[in-house]
């Protein structure tokens, strides 16, 4: 069954972390003034994993490290997985993941539950307040709290992971934003200290991100002087990443480049109004996509209209080919140095036409048994996986300084059947 490996921490982030105040990236491996060696995908095999590059795959030895001093990316092997529930060995498909924990959405209710926090809610209905209001003051606390804006901008991104068009379901609209922070303003238990926005991901252009820092500064400036007191201001994240690293598509954005768009717009507004609140940005993606691979076995190669590679892994464990179209490059792990040989479509096990990870791709002879790495996992992986078609999601393995340790275990039978109660009347 499919596994996750993961390289320097818990890997797999289910969305954008918040990260306060500054954030450092270790500048690109390698040294000018040397040919590199490519593999059939077009990336740098001084780049790729010992493992992977010479094509060996051994359970926790020959981790390469790169000049920032991390672990790179290495695949676990079939003998490191134990059997199946069928008992015959055949080993399942492998995320490689490095570990950055991604933050999660404050929540409250009037529920049974141990002691209250309210260091910070980020609230988006009008209804939430005052029922916060209310449990606060029961508890005797004051809660602080942000509202999430929605800024009504349309930016270059698939439709379904754009968050801030006028039309989508988060925040609550600029025009209306004001009338959330009054009422916040004469709540007896609840003090409004910041502003969110998120306007989407995967955006690799930095253009509509100062547009959306436009927006917020006109809010602060007008909330300001409402009285409200900032203590930060969260831009959200949204920075996307190169997946198709040997075509022509357009280059990530650096967080150089986005600072140089979105600071000078905030500088500016709050110099004026003489106030030093923290500007937060929530890089998930960023950090943690090149983290992780997601390694699968060949059940067969079926040749029809075009060359179909079945693997043990499918858009139950990566469904964002399924759901965005996205493109994650492959490679086959075990042959990484070959010559490609024709065009495969890499498909996975589950009952649907749409469970194929990659269209059309140039890859050595692809034969039973092979090794499929789907680069480019860390982010919105296993926190999408599901169990659809019965299929357990995969193990996770955390791979460190030539170290390789289980992290996660592959479900089995009995956890899908774990939650299930019978009927009094089916007893």
């Amino acid at each position: 069954m499919p596994v996750r490996v993961c390289r320097n921490g818990a890997a797999g982030a289910g969305g954008d972390g918040i990260v306060r105040l500054r954030v450092h990236r270790r500048g690109a491996r390698g040294r000018t003034g040397r040919r590199h060696r490519r593999d059939h995908a077009g990336r740098r095999l001084d780049d790729l994993p010992a493992e992977i590059r010479s094509g060996t795959h051994h359970q926790a030895d020959g981790a390469r490290h790169g000049d920032d001093g991390r672990a790179d990316v290495l695949h676990a092997p079939a003998s490191a997985q134990g059997t199946n529930e069928r008992g015959d060995g055949a080993h399942a498909p492998v995320r490689v993941g490095l570990g950055t924990a991604a933050g999660r959405d404050a929540e409250f209710g009037t529920g049974e539950c141990g002691e209250l926090s309210f260091e910070l809610l980020d609230l988006r209905p009008h209804d939430e307040l005052a029922m916060l209001d209310q449990i606060a003051g029961e508890a005797g606390k004051v809660a602080e709290v942000s509202f999430r804006v929605n800024p009504a901008i349309d930016v270059p991104t698939h439709p379904k992971i754009a968050t801030g068009l006028a039309t989508s379901k988060f925040g609550i609209p600029a025009e209306e934003i004001t009338d959330a922070y009054a009422a916040a303003l004469d709540c007896k238990n609840v003090v409004p200290v910041g502003i969110h926005c998120h306007i989407g991901s995967q955006i690799l252009d930095t253009e509509p991100f100062r547009r959306e820092a436009e927006v917020m500064m006109e809010l602060v400036d007008e909330l300001f002087h409402m009285g409200v007191k900032f203590k930060f201001i969260d831009l959200g994240g949204g920075l996307g990443v190169k997946y198709e690293h040997s075509g022509s598509g357009p280059d990530a954005p650096t967080f150089a480049g986005y600072a140089s768009s979105v600071l000078p717009v905030c500088k500016s507004v709050l110099a004026r109004l003489g106030i030093q609140p923290e500007i937060w940005i929530e890089p998930g993606r960023s950090l943690v996509c090149d983290s992780t691979v997601l390694l699968s076995k060949v059940n067969s190669v079926k040749k029809a209209h075009k060359t179909f590679v079945n693997i043990d892994a499918g858009f139950n464990l990566l469904i964002r080919p399924a759901m965005y179209d996205s493109y994650h490059e492959v490679l086959v792990a075990n042959r990484a140095d070959e010559e490609p040989a024709g065009a495969y479509t890499v498909t996975g096990p589950n009952c649907g036409t749409g469970d194929i990870l990659a269209h059309d791709r140039k890859l050595p002879g692809v034969v039973a048994g092979d090794l499929i790495a789907v680069l480019d996992a860390g982010a919105y992986g296993y926190s999408m996986a599901s169990q659809y078609n019965g299929r357990g999601r995969c193990a996770e393995v955390l791979v460190r300084k030539g170290q390789a340790e289980l992290m996660r275990r592959a479900e089995t039978i009995d956890d899908l059947m774990a939650n299930l109660e019978t009927p009094s009347w089916l007893r």
